[in-house]
């Protein structure tokens, strides 16, 4: 009873009306999920699990939307801004400053630029009254000047110390993350690549489910809900919704770092509106207002994605889109969110079910 006590004040944080998934039957079916992803590199292989790394990292860029959107009401197109941003910003770093310590340094360097750019950027939106559609149009605006910025970026001018910029080439030989310094560093890719990546997914998945079941997750939603009551229960929704869209920033910045290791690659097509549109289909059909929907709707469908890709279809992104306007027209709360009612559902009645009197109609 002492250990079963001490669990339940254990996941109690991370529990809430926010938050799909309560109990302990959700808890043990995420730590079954987890070994299972844990084991994951094992069972098929390191080049399996890089490719897999891929779909884990995508979900963290999956979830900066999903706090900024689903629980905060503003849709941002900027994520992926975020996201370039950070990635080029580690490129940058961690080949003119060539060493294990100062590529592991790069890593917290870049996001803090990212989440940097999200601080002014939303300054300027939020404490100028920018609400709306037009948070939407701007942030999509900024990734697009962004794209047609690094795009021309191309000539021999174009050089950040030692390393040129490459235009629509983009920067190739980006060194992997690595920890430690001098001989003992030790460098990720493959399954440990994979690993350090589920550890990012995982802690930003647990600490989002905490943040948005405390006292600030509530006024995030309240926000979302009526910014003016809100407001007159006294609470700075501007301030509010400025630090959520930082702490996006922050999680598309940590998703691009690990892009740009992740291939050691990275050019404009990532502030493309190809590739902002593409976090909106994820949070979309997962569901908006849930974590846990973000990033399975993110692996499923980058799966899915990826799969037609290797077969030579063209028609890929077709496919994604029809899927969204499937979601929206049918499952408009996204899918994880109904299969959860449906499931509560079922239960309930199965419920009262067995519950019933004999004889007694139900």
């Amino acid at each position: 009873m002492g250990l079963a006590d001490a669990l339940d004040r254990l996941r109690r944080p991370f529990e809430g009306p926010n938050t799909l998934g309560n109990g302990r039957a959700f808890w043990v079916g995420f730590l079954v999920v987890l070994v299972g992803l844990v084991g994951y590199p094992i069972g098929f292989g390191s080049y399996a699990a890089s490719s897999a790394a891929l779909y884990l990292l995508y979900a963290i860029l999956a979830l900066s939307l999903t706090v900024i959107w689903g629980y905060t009401g503003i849709l941002s197109f900027g994520q992926v801004a975020f996201f370039g941003v950070a990635g080029y910003s580690f490129a940058l770093l961690s080949m003119n400053l060539e060493s294990a310590l100062t590529t592991m340094l790069a890593l917290p360097v870049a996001v803090g630029i990212a989440a940097l750019a999200a601080l002014v950027l939303g300054y300027f939106m939020f404490y100028g009254e920018v609400r709306d559609v037009y948070v939407t149009i701007l942030t999509l605006v900024v990734a697009l000047v962004l794209n047609t910025f690094m795009a021309q970026t191309a000539g021999s001018e174009w050089t950040v110390g030692s390393v040129a910029l490459g235009g629509f080439n983009g920067i190739p030989a980006i060194p992997s993350l690595t920890f430690g310094v001098g001989e003992t560093a030790i460098t990720l890719d493959g399954a440990a690549f994979y690993w350090f990546t589920l550890a990012a997914l995982v802690a930003s998945y647990l600490g989002l489910r905490a943040l948005v079941n405390g006292r600030f997750g509530y006024a995030m939603v309240a926000t979302r809900e009526d910014e003016d009551r809100t407001e007159m229960l006294g609470y700075d929704v501007r301030r509010v919704k400025l630090l959520v869209f930082v702490l996006g920033g922050a999680l598309a910045g940590l998703s691009g770092v690990l892009y740009a290791t992740w291939g050691n690659y990275i050019s404009p097509s990532v502030f493309g509106i190809t590739f902002a549109s593409i976090p909106v289909v994820w949070v979309a059909v997962g569901g908006r207002r849930s974590l846990l929907g973000a990033v399975v709707a993110t692996v499923v469908i980058e799966w899915f994605r990826q799969q037609l890709s290797a077969t030579g279809s063209q028609y890929a992104l077709i496919v994604v889109g029809v899927v969204l306007l499937a979601s929206i027209l049918f499952v408009p709360e996204g899918v994880v969110p109904r299969l959860d009612a449906a499931i509560r559902g079922a239960r309930d009645r199965f419920g009262a079910s067995n519950d019933a009197p004999e004889g007694t109609p139900e």
